[in-house]
């Protein structure tokens, strides 16, 4: 029977079997057969939309379709597993790596067929090693050819064609809301091959992920070299194209990996994957990688879903269901949009005018592209003392630039940075410090609306913040944007001090976000707190009030510290909403140091698919 548990809980419960002796094994007393079966989704299609998506490799399978005497059963178990976890492991694309079989005879390569109709539906690439043919991909027609050649992927969503000879392929898989490139390639590659490799890369710029049989071998540490093979490789066609970020091979053992750069300077990876050597003739094992667009990083697992599945293990067995050595459990740093900017930029969102993100109640909004800023500046010139960042409703609100504490020009300069889901294209960025203070703010004019405005039935303010990398100087307390009022003057005496502002948002020194605001009927100040946000990335911060409690969201994401007491309302009493700093006992201390985009204030509370952020219209 097949089990039905989770690929984790299986692996979670393979970590905690307590098999030291045979005799132990005999009793079928482990952990996994204890443990309760409980259902979980399968099958279903993967989400190429999903930031978090995996391309499953699997490496020589030699000694388990072998007609000296064989077990093709781990592979079948392998395929199984991928199509089951398809959809929750977000399988898009699955990459044999060479030696289907021992000695590529028709026989095996027949029982090999049979053992790939597990994959059922899900896409993959096979390619020829060492011991499926010889000689290089002009060798003509092979059983190997007859099996896996263009007529066994043509039906794939993801194939994209061959070779004239038929032993070189390739494949374009969605994931992460992009396209990716898998070129399969025969592990002796002739001129004529390597000019169609070409082609194809010249034809798709996408990123690509070579796979061969032959590229690295490995010493006992796991540290990788080029073969003669790969170096051929390398040479001829990997270093010369950017696109190919990883590049994976089988054929030698131990596994290992490398880094290497490329002639635009670049990193490429490059892993040896293969398990031939170990229990089982590999049993089946299948390497993950789960690439996380999110967090900047593949994700590396070697598992074995044939040995999951088993319910009684041996000792032998239970120390082979899951590999987790340096060279078969690791994480790979990529910063994917940087990486592939020469190539493949990221799509992003096209900007939107002024009237597309101002729904009912918008009271102001402000942007600082053209449409905002009446005097135009150029990328990094400083924006002189009384520029005016027009309010875009109509409402009246609009700032005015001013340097504090003699502060040079440069304290605030217009920049063409911006979040990716920014409405506009635009920002300005604010050099202010400490010893002495220094820094800039734009502020509302006297009679301005927005200073008297008390949000008694719900608010949402919305802005887009930077920090530097590195975060360097002396930075604690700086204020980000506030009605000017003091809390004592609002009679409000609960505070930290009668001398703060009635509403601000601050960033400390630990770089939490804090929300403070005074509300109308009662003498306290609620406050929200962000995690410590992090340095050289662009975030949306918003601060959603319903008339009764506010909640603060990073990226719309809602934190955990928000206030529980009750808040109703802002006592703004009538005084000036700045960005850029606080003020404090009518004074304002160090401005604000990083970036700052659109900002919008709207009199009720927004829905994360309403804010400055959603194309949702």
């Amino acid at each position: 029977m097949e089990n039905k548990l989770s690929r984790r809980s299986l692996l979670q419960a393979a970590a905690a079997v307590p098999i030291l002796t045979a005799a132990s094994a005999t009793t079928g007393a482990t952990a996994a057969s204890a443990a309760p079966a409980s259902a979980t989704p399968s099958g279903g299609r993967p989400d190429p939309a999903d930031p978090r998506f995996t391309i499953a490799v699997l490496p020589d399978t030699q000694y388990l379709l072998d007609d000296g005497g064989s077990d093709a059963e781990p592979v079948r178990a392998t395929l199984r597993h991928l199509v089951r976890e398809q959809a929750r492991d977000n399988i898009v694309f699955m990459a044999q790596l060479g030696d289907v079989t021992e000695h590529g005879t028709a026989t095996e390569m027949r029982a090999a067929s049979r053992a790939f109709d597990a994959a059922g539906r899900l896409s993959y690439s096979v390619l020829a090693g060492n011991h499926d043919v010889s000689g290089d991909d002009q060798r003509g027609d092979t059983p190997y050819l007859r099996t896996f050649g263009p007529q066994r992927f043509a039906r794939m969503r993801t194939y994209r064609g061959s070779s004239p000879d038929g032993y070189n392929s390739y494949h374009v898989v969605q994931g992460g809301g992009r396209e990716w490139l898998v070129l399969a390639l025969d592990w002796r590659v002739s001129d004529a091959g390597l000019a169609w490799a070409q082609g194809v890369l010249d034809e798709h710029p996408l990123p690509a992920v070579l796979t061969t049989h032959d590229l690295v071998w490995a010493e006992g540490d796991g540290k990788a070299h080029l073969s003669d093979n790969g170096q051929r490789l390398w040479d001829r066609l990997i270093r010369r194209n950017d696109q190919i970020f990883l590049a994976l091979g089988g054929h030698y053992w131990p596994s290992g990996r490398t880094t290497m750069t490329n002639d635009a300077g670049n990193p490429v990876h490059l892993h040896i994957t293969n398990y031939q050597d170990r229990y089982y003739g590999g049993a089946g094992m299948i390497r993950y990688y789960a690439f996380d667009l999110a967090r900047g990083v593949i994700d590396v697992e070697t598992f074995s879903p044939w040995l999951l599945g088993k319910d009684d293990r041996t000792p032998l067995e239970a120390e082979h269901v899951e590999l987790s050595g340096d060279v078969d459990r690791f994480t790979v740093d990529i910063d994917f949009d940087e990486r592939f900017a020469a190539f493949a930029p990221p799509l992003l969102p096209a900007p939107l005018p002024p009237s597309a993100v101002m729904p009912r109640g918008t009271v102001a909004y402000w942007r600082f592209d053209e449409a905002g800023l009446a005097t135009a500046v150029a990328d990094g010139a400083p924006v002189a003392p009384g520029t005016v960042a027009r309010d875009l409703t109509g409402n009246g609100n609009d700032l005015t630039s001013e340097l504090l504490h003699a502060s040079a020009p440069a304290a605030l300069t217009w920049s063409a940075e911006h979040h990716d889901a920014q409405p506009a294209r635009a920002s300005l960025r604010f050099d202010g410090g400490k010893g002495p203070d220094r820094g800039a703010v734009l502020r509302t004019g006297p009679d301005a609306p927005v200073n008297s405005a008390k949000f008694e039935s719900g608010y949402t303010i919305e802005t887009f913040l930077k920090l530097p990398e590195p975060f360097e100087g002396d930075h604690s307390w700086m204020g980000i944007l506030s009605w000017e009022g003091r809390a004592g003057d609002a009679g409000k005496h609960s505070g930290w001090s009668d001398d703060e502002p009635t509403c601000s948002l601050n960033l400390s020194g630990e770089r939490f976000l804090q929300f403070v605001v005074y509300p109308v009927p009662v003498d306290a100040d609620p406050t929200s707190w962000s995690h410590a946000i992090p340095v050289g990335r662009w975030m949306h911060v918003a601060l959603v009030n319903d008339g009764r409690h506010t909640v603060m969201y990073v990226d719309g994401s809602k934190i955990v510290r928000n206030a529980a007491e009750e808040s109703r309302g802002i006592s703004t009493l009538g005084k000036p909403f700045a960005i850029g700093g606080t003020q404090s006992a009518e004074r304002y201390g160090q401005g604000f140091y990083g970036w700052i985009g659109d900002t919008r204030i709207v009199s009720r509370a927004l829905r994360p698919d309403q804010f400055l952020t959603s194309r949702r219209r």
